[in-house]
């Protein structure tokens, strides 16, 4: 029992972090209409400013996440307005893909300053544990999931309650009617990107955080958000939530209990559990569990 409560604990830490990166491509879709491919890049460069705050300055740790996510945000309207925003107007794939293009710079970048080493951020809880009901848990799995779900939180918020968030909410509803009443659409595309891009950079400080250390291939695990979108509904914060607790405790059980009752499968086969769900997801509920199903006339 105590071994499966450390695997679900130890999965939801990892939902956690999926969540922050499933919500931040929601932010960009909602916002855009475009798949931003360019998160994994954004959140390995976000662990390296906080890393260069927390550990090559010496700040305090949330200090450095906070000053990483600010920088990351700018990072992220600077993007948008040189990258994204000529290509408003032209069809969501030309858009998607040049934020592939985007993704391939920001990850150059990103080797470059990193280089071969493990990158850390002088977290204040390294490999701490406490005991829960005779599961030993790490306190790190415990932090990822309350800050992402607080980061989140506070994110919802912004949008359900403030005037900007309510202009931003108009302006993934219909841009449009959002320009005839004055809103200024290209402002908001460029904060949703740096809202976007703050989350990738709260994802890369929590990925680096404990005794994992990130390097410039861990950008291979913001690409598990792409499950977490399709299965919680590319539109929907809350499907964001819901799917990245489901998928990083489904890949924690099975990389805890796979190898004992289904080895024939393979070593590593938790890799592939995130895009097994996301599959049968798509066969049963084509919008996920809480996207907008859209109606289409004929």
């Amino acid at each position: 029992m105590a071994e499966v409560v450390e695997s679900i604990v130890r999965g939801m830490g990892l939902g956690g972090v999926y969540a922050l990166l499933g919500v931040a491509f929601v932010i960009i879709y909602r916002a855009t209409g475009v798949i931003n491919f360019a998160q994994p890049a954004l959140m390995i460069l976000g662990a390296y400013v906080t890393s260069w705050f927390g550990v090559s300055n010496g700040l305090p740790f949330f200090l450095a996440v906070l000053l990483g996510m600010a920088v990351m945000a700018i990072v992220g309207m600077v993007v948008e307005r040189l990258a994204l925003r000529p290509m408003v107007g032209r069809p969501a794939f030309s858009a998607a893909t040049v934020t592939v293009g985007v993704f391939i710079v920001l990850l150059i970048v990103a080797g470059r300053l990193i280089g071969s080493e493990l990158l850390t951020v002088n977290d204040p809880w390294g490999l701490e544990t406490v005991e829960l009901g005779g599961a030993t848990i790490f306190v790190v799995d415990l932090a990822k999931l309350v800050i992402a779900l607080v980061a989140i939180g506070l994110v919802g918020l912004f949008l359900a309650r403030s005037r900007v968030g309510l202009a931003m909410r108009a302006t993934a509803f219909d841009q449009e009617t959002s320009l005839a009443q004055g809103i200024n659409v290209g402002r908001m595309f460029g904060l949703s990107w740096a809202i976007s891009a703050a989350l990738a950079s709260l994802a890369g400080a929590l990925v680096a955080s404990g005794a994992s250390g990130v390097e410039t291939t861990t950008a291979l695990v913001a690409l598990k958000a792409l499950p977490v979108i399709i299965l919680g509904g590319l539109d929907s914060i809350k499907g964001s939530v819901v799917a990245g607790l489901i998928i990083g405790i489904a890949e924690s059980l099975t990389r805890t209990y796979q190898p004992l009752y289904a080895p024939w499968l393979g070593a590593n086969f938790d890799i592939i559990v995130p895009y097994l769900i996301m599959i049968i997801v798509l066969m049963v509920r084509p919008y996920g569990l809480y996207g907008t199903k859209e109606v289409v006339r004929v």
